[in-house]
């Protein structure tokens, strides 16, 4: 009998080249894959919603996310994915570990699912970042209008994803996006394209700090 193994791998594997790209000179935006983290999507149960929110916050110490928006917890980043939903990204990896964490907190109030090896996640950092994404999608990213912490369930060049601004670095702003795992090659070299221009520091892949 065959014997099969599961051996969970990046959708970035082959396209992430680290390396400067694009124009010479000082790089204007980084790039930068997140791996090794557990995420999943939390649902509240139909009139549950209420209950969820307070088992939420007894669980993670925070309110959860009630708009657009990310919320930092200890050891957990709560991200809006929508009415009555966030998504619960932690640097435990995509073993079943986030989801048996959060089974007995949330029975009963919330429909989870594990999107640990279902999505990829990439960083974008550089006095350009908010230049490069401004051309890929509708969203206002002024920093009046998108903070640290503001968050968007939209499309970055026709392709879904979750967007939201982390803590800035260096005085620059962050930007993270989670985006379906087969959509994730596609969506980096439109990205890689369209940044071409600022000069770009691809940077070796990280986990999640």
């Amino acid at each position: 009998m065959a014997e099969f193994v599961w051996s969970p791998r990046s959708p970035l594997q082959h396209a992430l080249v680290p390396g400067p790209h694009g124009a010479g000179g000082e790089a204007g935006i980084a790039l930068a894959e997140i791996r090794n983290f557990g995420l999943v999507q939390v649902m509240a149960r139909r009139g549950r919603s209420g209950d969820l929110a307070a088992a939420a916050q007894a669980h993670f110490g925070v309110a959860t996310p009630y708009g657009p928006n990310a919320v930092q917890a200890e050891g957990a980043t709560l991200i809006w994915s929508g009415p009555d939903q966030f998504l619960v990204l932690t640097r435990d990896g995509g073993d079943g570990a986030l989801m048996e964490k959060l089974r007995q907190p949330f029975a009963g109030l919330a429909s989870l699912t594990d999107q640990s090896h279902a999505r990829a996640l990439i960083r974008i950092g550089g006095p350009q970042a908010r230049a490069m994404l401004a051309k890929l999608s509708s969203i206002d990213l002024h920093p009046q209008a998108f903070p640290p912490g503001a968050a968007a369930a939209t499309s970055i060049d026709h392709t879904s994803v979750n967007l939201w601004r982390g803590s800035d670095s260096d005085g620059q702003a962050t930007f993270n996006l989670l985006v379906f795992a087969t959509f994730a090659e596609s969506l980096w070299h439109t990205m890689l394209d369209s940044a071409a221009e600022y000069g770009v520091d691809v940077r070796a892949p990280e986990d999640l700090a």
